[in-house]
């Protein structure tokens, strides 16, 4: 079944659930008619106000902290566009029949993004249950264990918040070791014989999905060639980071002796299968024969390079793309291809975080990267590569790590 002719403004208006809609400053865009009849304030009465100028924390509780976590969990939506169910709330009300008294409340609240058509957070979805006369009735068929149970509940439920602040802490610390990690792995491009290039590497927003994107460029002289690669290890933080560290020194040095980059794949695969956290790695590799002007590429798995032509015209190199490291039981032979350029061409290696958003095509970011590349191809590789970042990278920030290699051939 479809969902034309759904009314979906009614469908939100009826759920029996309350449910307000939040704008990413926590300002109410809309109420549905549960969520008005919890609160006690009309649609009218909320729409346009800062959530918090609404609910604020009791003033006569010096220990109340619903609101400091409620404002860091939606923060957490906002920045990292996942869902946040929090712990068991305490979070009083003002009576609104009786300003100035305040009435003891419980709360089970769940936050959700609303994606826009970029990928970014547009909205807040932020449900809530009361659930304050559940615990004082459970409390209730204990006689004179009502107040025990419910101050038992609350006080596992602010431990359960504090773990999982200590926990986010915790991996924050990681992330940030990670990265230093992989800013010290990773190479800044150095002169390299006739190519310009320049190198970016972003880190995924808020997130530990981070550092098991990798680039290298290698100039080799004496043979008239320069390999340039990138890959993806599947993992994060700290442990694929150093796999990370492994396989691009591994790449670099296979490239160095062999005969093109189908052949460096296949001995980076047989080292991989030795490397705890290397399966699925993904990565594509070209050889650039200046005095030939070809270039010669093979891919694990990975996304096709592209080659933007002087007069605007992109090609994705995808005539050499093999599974990736480890997929297969048996070693076997890797493909590759070659295909020929043109002094002022282009070549752009990235990872998968430039191109690819939520419930997205993978063809739609590539055609979006095509495009980028081919309106800003006069522009130096350093202007070139901040260009494809601001245009490809959502307002909400990237959940996945990105690598980009930009030559100017």
């Amino acid at each position: 079944m479809g969902t034309t002719g759904i009314d979906f403004e009614a469908v939100f208006r009826a759920l029996p659930g309350a449910a307000a809609l939040l704008s990413t400053d926590l300002v109410f865009v809309d109420v549905n008619e549960a969520y008005s009849a919890l609160s006690g304030l009309t649609r009218e009465e909320l729409a346009g106000r800062y959530l918090f100028d609404v609910f604020p924390d009791n003033p006569g509780d010096p220990a109340a902290s619903g609101m400091r976590n409620l404002h860091a969990s939606l923060h957490r939506v906002v920045a990292t566009g996942e869902s946040d169910s929090m712990a068991l709330q305490r979070y009083d009300v003002e009576d609104p029949d009786r300003p100035g008294e305040w009435q003891e409340r419980y709360w089970s609240p769940v936050n959700v993004p609303v994606l826009g058509p970029d990928g970014a957070v547009a909205l807040v979805l932020h449900r809530i249950e009361e659930v304050t006369e559940l615990i004082r009735a459970r409390g209730t068929r204990g006689g004179s264990g009502a107040r025990v149970l419910e101050a038992e509940l609350y006080t596992r439920a602010r431990e359960l918040q504090e773990l999982n602040q200590r926990l986010r802490e915790a991996h924050a610390r990681e992330r940030e070791v990670a990265l230093h990690l992989q800013q010290a792995m990773l190479p800044a491009p150095g002169p390299l014989d006739h190519h310009r290039a320049a190198v970016r590497y972003r880190p995924a927003t808020g997130s530990l999905n981070v550092c098991g994107d990798w680039y290298d460029l290698i100039d080799m002289p004496e043979r008239d060639h320069t390999a340039v690669a990138v890959g993806d290890v599947v993992g994060h933080g700290l442990h694929a980071a150093g796999v990370m560290g492994q396989l691009r020194s591994a790449l670099s040095a296979a490239s160095r002796v062999a005969t093109g980059p189908a052949q460096a794949l296949e001995a980076l695969g047989l080292y991989a299968r030795h490397v705890d956290g290397a399966e699925s790695t993904t990565a594509v590799s070209v050889f650039i024969d200046r005095p030939g002007h070809t270039l010669t590429y093979s891919s694990a798995g990975h996304l096709p390079p592209a080659l933007c032509h002087p007069d605007g015209t992109v090609t994705f190199l995808d005539r050499a793309t093999d599974p990736p490291l480890g997929a297969r039981p048996e070693h076997e032979s890797r493909p590759q291809s070659r295909t020929g350029f043109t002094d002022g061409s282009t070549l752009v290696l990235y990872t998968d975080g430039l191109v690819e958003r939520r419930h997205e095509d993978i063809d739609t970011g590539l055609r979006r990267l095509a495009d980028s590349l081919s309106r800003h191809r006069a522009a130096e590789p350093d202007d070139l590569a901040d260009a494809l970042l601001s245009d490809l990278i959502p307002p909400a920030g990237i959940t996945d790590d990105t690598a980009l290699v930009i030559l100017r051939l």
